[in-house]
Parts: structure tokens; sequence; C-alpha cells
């Protein structure tokens, strides 16, 4: 009896060891190679957009969910929304992206009708 408690007790800490560590590393190796090939790709035609967005009524839920939609475009170097000025700047790369693109993006976010664009400006980088 205690020789089939040991062999349990070894299998469940081996398992456990083991089978627990190999998923973390694995998770870990995904971001990490996600952000290095988001840091990889270089614009090649540089450009910052900078709108006002209307219709934010938080820093949180509005606000940091339109940056990070912004953000994970393919083609977005930088986003930054601003609750308290409800500024948005977005560094991209205009040979991947207009800034209708990203117009489309914050108007389209939530129900579609929340957030308006205004006042873009777009300077292209030297």
């Amino acid at each position: 009896m205690n020789f089939s408690k040991s062999i349990l007790t070894i299998a469940l800490a081996s398992i456990t060891l083991f089978g627990c560590k190999d998923k973390a590393t694995d998770a870990t190796s995904e971001k990490e190679t996600a952000a290095a090939k988001k840091e990889i790709a270089i614009a090649v035609k540089p450009e910052t957009a900078s709108f006002k967005i209307e219709g934010m009524s938080c820093a949180i839920g509005c606000a940091k969910t339109i940056e990070k939609e912004l953000a994970d475009m393919n083609g977005v170097q930088n986003a930054k929304v601003d609750f308290d000025t409800k500024q948005a700047t977005v560094n991209f790369d205009a040979d991947k992206l207009s800034s209708a693109d990203l117009i489309k993006t914050v108007e389209g976010a939530a129900d579609g009708k929340t957030y308006k664009v205004s006042d873009v400006k777009v300077v292209g980088k030297v």
C-alpha cells in the first residue's frame, strides 16, 4: 500500500513540475515573438496622424480599448489615446494603412455609433 502511494505521489509531482513549466514557457515565447515582430517592422513610409475622438466616457473602458485596437493594426508602430484631452496620436506606415483606416477602426469600435473622429491632421516624416 505504501509503495502505491509513493508511486502516485511521484507521478503527480512529475506532472506538476514538468507539465506546467512547458505551457508557461510556450505562452511567454509566443508573446515575446509577437512583440519582436512588431518591433522589427520598420515603416517604409512613416506618418503620424493626430485627431480628436468624441464620445469617450472613461479612460479605461474607452480610451485604452481604442488605443489597443489601433496599436494592434498591422502597420501601426505606436498609438496613444489621451482621455483627458480626447486626443489620439498614431504613428503608422502609410504604405500599409491610411488615415481613413485609422478613423474607420475608431468609429467602428463599440457599437459603431459611439465614437466620432474629427480634426484629423497627418504629417509625413522626413
